[in-house]
């Protein structure tokens, strides 16, 4: 979960001027603060008796009127709205909605390939393994551009990359130094090196071919 940003807490616990913040923060801020009056506590007193109660504070008028003319001129008057956020719904509600902003501008920034590329996925089974990388044709065989992930601590090292369409030669890089190729490729060519070994190979499909 992402922290939220110092400006926009400040904002939230009133020692700083919302209208300072940038404009991501300022729309950041006013949903926060939308969010948090479906937050607030039940009221002391029940909708039902605040109404009577402040029916039998109005003066008793000129004419004569009854309950009904009281009640609907108690509800057109002006009403100041007052809106407390406590520090722990402050700080709670604020890391939830950040985060959520966060994963919906993370998702909606992903990058879509194009008609003439595709996705390739990447998996590898290196147990223990502190990381693991992908070099291959398609990144002039460079480390430090498409590692894998084990977000589950199982072993299982997985990423995806959109690559043109067509055939790709890559092998996996452990832990910066073992060059392995895949053993899951299935199709493999000759390095060219003269050494007998292999480069794992990927058919990567265009996105407009695929269903």
């Amino acid at each position: 979960m992402s922290p939220i940003d110092p400006r926009l807490q400040e904002a939230l616990d009133a020692e700083r001027d919302p209208g300072e913040l940038p404009t991501d923060l300022r729309e950041a801020y006013a949903r926060l603060m939308a969010a948090a009056q479906l937050l607030q506590t039940t009221p002391r007193l029940s909708v039902a008796t605040r109404i009577m109660t402040e029916i039998r504070l109005l003066p008793a008028p000129v004419h004569s009127d009854g309950p009904m003319r009281r009640l609907i001129r108690w509800f057109g008057r002006p009403r100041a709205v007052t809106v407390r956020l406590r520090p722990v719904w402050t700080l709670g509600l604020a890391v939830g909605l950040a985060a959520m902003l966060l994963l919906s501008s993370q998702q909606d920034s992903a990058p879509t390939p194009s008609a003439s590329e595709g996705i390739a996925n990447f998996i590898g089974h290196f147990p223990g393994a502190k990381s693991v990388e992908v070099v291959g044709s398609f990144n002039n065989w460079s480390r430090g551009t498409l590692h894998l992930n084990d977000d589950d601590h199982d072993g299982i090292w997985h990423a995806a990359a959109i690559l043109p369409a067509g055939a790709h030669e890559y092998m996996f890089v452990v832990d910066g130094e073992r060059w392995v190729p895949d053993p899951l490729a299935g199709r493999y060519v000759d390095d060219g090196f003269g050494a007998g070994q292999e480069n794992s190979l990927v058919f990567v499909r265009p996105a407009a071919a695929q269903p």
